[in-house]
């Protein structure tokens, strides 16, 4: 008899509202729970364990790949319940898993905590989206959400490539096409050249991983797409910065140009344990490209965006500083992540010593 059940694991992630499952050999499963570490107190799980565990959720297909590869990324539906994002790997001679939970709920931009100037932009006819962050950080969800949002309220062609799919959309006002790296397509380079074929209003690019991606997404939004595109860095200057570092040198002068005429909005995030109750929170960096923002992008002078970022909140922007300040004042996070998560943390500390001196 085996000593765990898949099904069983997963039901107790779902249970315990956990965002992801690690199954390392020489430890128990181990929950992550509103980003702590929760191992379960259970019996050590060992190399027949985990390899068992791969089985039953693994196609014969994927277990080959996972053996002559040593890795194996791939998504799975556990019933109707939930999705999960699988990675599973080989380590020192044995077999580990990852799982994180997809829900089948959909969250809106307004419980995700995202302004209304976000909304607005979903019904652009074309252009240049990024949800940048960390992993972990929730690009996928605030990306599902949008689309969602352009599914429900346009008549569209939506297609997403993912590797893998994580959220399934069904059609609703629009007509929706998932399609999946190594199942359905060999590459995001690849899957987005040929979606330009497919009469698309609505172009979602998982991940801009190499330049054939970036330069193909870039070319997508600038010919009358609408384009979402994820990357994982930190703010928007920063993210400007690593799209234009791409490219050789020779060519970043032109693809500042493109950059700036496509760019429409840079959404970069990070989630945070809650303070007040438990669950975590998101905390956004919102850049709405505007005349000026466009200058500073062709012009090279990156480093100015912050500025302006500031001093746009009639737009719709906010700095990532400002909105984890915000949620410090509200309660919602503690005083150490403020401190670790914001940019400038020298900064922060003399700020909250200024309003402490003058209360």
């Amino acid at each position: 008899m085996p000593r765990f059940e898949m099904s069983d694991l997963l039901q107790l992630v779902l249970d315990e509202g956990a965002s992801d499952l690690h199954l390392p050999v020489d430890s128990p499963p181990v929950l992550r729970i509103h980003g702590e570490m929760t191992p379960l107190d259970t019996e050590c799980l060992q190399p027949e364990d985990t390899e068992y565990l791969m089985k039953a959720i693994t196609s014969e297909s994927n277990q080959q790949r996972l053996q002559t590869d040593g890795t194996v990324d791939f998504g799975f539906a556990f019933s109707d319940k939930a999705r999960f994002r699988v990675s599973a790997f080989r380590q020192k001679g044995s077999i580990g898993m990852v799982l994180r939970t997809i829900s089948n709920s959909l969250l809106t931009l307004e419980q995700i905590g995202l302004p209304a100037a976000i909304k607005d932009i979903l019904f652009r006819p074309r252009g240049l989206v990024l949800v940048t962050g960390p992993t972990g950080s929730g690009k996928s969800t605030t990306l599902a959400s949008m689309i969602a949002v352009i599914n429900q309220e346009k008549s569209d062609h939506i297609i997403t490539i993912e590797d893998p799919i994580e959220f399934y959309h069904t059609h609703r006002h629009s007509v929706i096409t998932q399609r999946e790296v190594g199942v359905d397509v060999p590459s995001f380079g690849d899957a987005l050249r040929r979606a330009l074929r497919q009469d698309p209003d609505c172009i979602l690019v998982g991940e801009m991983r190499d330049l054939e991606t970036i330069g193909a997404a870039i070319t997508a939004a600038e010919t009358g797409h609408l384009v979402f595109g994820t990357l994982h860095t930190t703010g928007a200057a920063e993210t400007v910065d690593r799209v234009v570092d791409a490219f050789p040198t020779d060519q970043q002068e032109q693809v500042r140009t493109q950059l700036a005429a496509s760019l429409i909005c840079v959404i970069s995030q990070v989630l945070l344990k809650r303070a007040d109750k438990p669950g975590r929170v998101a905390a956004f960096e919102i850049m709405i490209t505007t005349p000026s923002i466009q200058a500073l992008i062709r012009d090279g002078k990156t480093y100015r965006i912050t500025s302006d970022i500031q001093t746009g909140a009639k737009y719709g922007m906010n700095t990532l500083d400002t909105h984890l300040l915000s949620l410090y004042k509200e309660g919602k996070i503690g005083y150490g992540d403020l401190i670790t998560k914001c940019k400038d943390a020298e900064g922060m500390v003399q700020k909250m010593k200024m309003e402490r001196d003058r209360k």
